[in-house]
């Protein structure tokens, strides 16, 4: 009977772990798609059940997510994305646009109030909504030289599930309905965003089966022009491009913010060109950290892992207070970093050598006090003094980013955070493509790497993680949740390679969330010591962070920002985490 016993306990241990997971595991051998929903895997998983890559599917899925997901990111948005083909060294491609030619520190600081502002007092730097707000699309540039130069498949066939969902139509999702609804106001300002979102004039209900038929449209036209276009796979998918970046489409999405008060041209359109990029990179406890340049916010997570890899953390013991201080004073400096000295290097010479030292880190190190949270933002001091911005509204109620995730069977990975276009939206004209008010996150700070210049991009908090361990791809991640992004991923992080936790485990934990930091939206406020802690920490740990000093709110179980998505490859088994905080969706076999 002794064995028996042992196998009743053992089960019974079992049982009492996983009731502590709102999501169980899922496991694979082969292939693993992660998303937001169930469409968006769907899309994915059909071209690797076609055969297709990690390239493919992702491409795939981000189509999707530009029809079923557009209340957090539309087909005129943009993208960071890393790739890693098997065997070969990871490469990341920035797909983000860039301000238009005429979009200027001086033309924003004697514009007027947009309808949506007036009555509001101070006016944001630039409009986080509208057509003054818009960047050239970047996302679909982006997705195109993925597939032509790592994917297998053609466009038609990757775009196929997209156009089914927006022809054919799919129920609508809690969030997607909830945010036509919320934002109905400004939606009706914009006739064409009224038809598209609202057809018939009402704003449709979660579990309505909307269409997109003018954004189905737009997708056909572009299986057209692959159709027509002469020449192998790659010239194909790139006539493609062509034609949506300085053809047909191009023109009609600049005629239309001509005719309606937009900086956007056709000259930007046709100048844009989503572009190879070199991975920053650094190591922590013997992995290999995988992410963006200074573009975007990613180095955050490197500068943090630099500081923190001196501590044992796990001795610390997993979110105690001598532990959530820690971490939480140390991407308040690398956030401090990033604020000062993060924007597009074509434009701005960025610090990185000294940013990404294991030096620089060991001095910053010493600025944290163990027993005393900081209330001052302290860049580092090489660069000198420049004001930032000083605030004066709310940047509350942005809505951004989504993240697809893929592993196929060779071991290839797709990892991107598709984001921009977010509701309300302006649909340009009959394309059914939403616009992104991504001008928001410049600055108009004199001589700021990030401020506001025609032809750059602006610093974006899009982040994909990709981790390495020996060279051979380790695990990947990436996460919705504006400027929380990086924070979440680098708990997400910890609780995998410090303390051993599973994907699904890790993503679940309790998190915090600083806000000291200048927002990247709308009026990039800053909030000293303020820490958003779920309520799922003990009331003793939050009374100490109390104690030290933070500006603690206390939210609920499950009120981080951010909801990542995880696939770890280990041993010939692939393991996936889907955060339950937002609609994240995982399936492999």
């Amino acid at each position: 009977m002794r064995p028996l016993i042992a196998l009743l306990f053992a089960a019974a241990g079992f049982a009492q772990q996983t009731q502590q997971l709102m999501f169980w595991p899922v496991r694979g051998v082969r292939e693993m798609v992660g998303a937001a929903n169930n469409f968006e895997v769907d899309a994915g998983y059909r071209m690797l059940l076609q055969g297709g890559n990690a390239i493919d599917a992702g491409v795939a899925s981000t189509l999707a997510a530009a029809v079923t997901e557009q209340a957090r990111f539309g087909l005129g948005g943009e993208m960071p994305l890393i790739i890693k083909m098997a065997g070969k060294d990871p490469v990341v491609i920035s797909a983000v646009g860039v301000a238009p030619a005429k979009a200027t520190v001086e033309f924003y600081q004697s514009r007027k109030a947009e309808p949506w502002e007036e009555g509001q007092g101070k006016l944001a730097p630039v409009p986080f909504t509208g057509m003054l707000g818009v960047i050239t699309p970047g996302v679909f540039d982006g997705l195109m030289l993925a597939l032509q130069d790592h994917g297998t498949m053609s466009f038609e066939k990757v775009v196929t599930p997209a156009i089914e969902f927006a022809s054919g139509g799919f129920p609508l999702g809690e969030e997607f309905a909830s945010f036509i609804r919320t934002n109905t106001r400004i939606i009706e300002l914009w006739p064409t965003s009224r038809d598209f979102f609202m057809p018939g004039g009402t704003a449709p209900r979660r579990g309505d089966v909307w269409k997109g038929q003018a954004l189905a449209n737009t997708l056909q036209e572009l299986v057209r022009a692959e159709k027509k276009a002469r020449g192998n796979r790659a010239r194909k998918i790139r006539a493609v491009r062509d034609y949506f970046g300085r053809g047909p489409i191009a023109r009609r999405i600049a005629d239309y913010s001509q005719a309606n008060g937009g900086l956007l041209s056709f000259d930007d359109m046709k100048n844009f060109n989503a572009e190879y990029d070199q991975p920053r990179t650094t190591t922590y406890r013997g992995y290999t950290i995988v992410k963006t340049g200074f573009w975007a916010q990613g180095p955050v997570i490197l500068q943090a892992l630099n500081i923190l890899e001196a501590y044992d953390l796990k001795a610390m013991g997993h979110n105690s207070p001598r532990y959530l201080h820690t971490l939480v004073e140390a991407v308040k400096l690398a956030f401090a970093d990033r604020d000062r000295y993060y924007g597009d290097p074509k434009f701005s010479k960025i610090p990185e050598e000294t940013l990404l030292s294991r030096e620089y880190a060991a001095e910053r190190r010493k600025q944290i006090d163990p027993n005393h949270a900081s209330m001052d933002h302290r860049p580092g001091s090489f660069g000198g003094p420049l004001a930032m911005p000083s605030g004066g509204g709310s940047s509350g109620g942005i809505q951004d980013t989504t993240c697809v995730n893929v592993v196929d069977r060779w071991g290839n990975a797709f990892n991107a955070t598709p984001s921009g276009a977010w509701l309300p939206s302006v649909i340009a004209g009959n394309t059914g493509i939403p616009l992104s008010s991504r001008l928001q996150s410049f600055v108009t700070t004199p001589g700021h790497a990030n401020m506001l210049r025609p032809g750059a991009r602006p610093r974006v908090t899009l982040s994909p993680t990709m981790v390495l361990k020996d060279g051979k791809l380790s695990f990947i991640m990436s996460t919705p949740g504006g400027d929380n992004q990086d924070q979440a991923m680098l708990q997400v992080l910890i609780n995998m390679i410090d303390f051993g936790m599973i994907p699904q485990e890790a993503v679940e934990a309790p998190r915090f969330q600083t806000e000291h930091f200048h927002s990247s939206f709308a009026f990039h406020e800053f909030t000293p010591g303020k820490v958003n802690l779920e309520r799922r920490i003990p009331k003793s740990v939050i009374d100490r962070m109390s104690e030290m000093g933070h500006q603690v709110e206390v939210r609920g179980d499950w009120s981080n920002a951010s909801a990542p998505t995880v696939i770890l490859v280990r041993d010939g088994m692939l393991d996936g985490g889907a955060d339950p905080r937002r609609g994240r969706f995982i399936f492999g076999r």
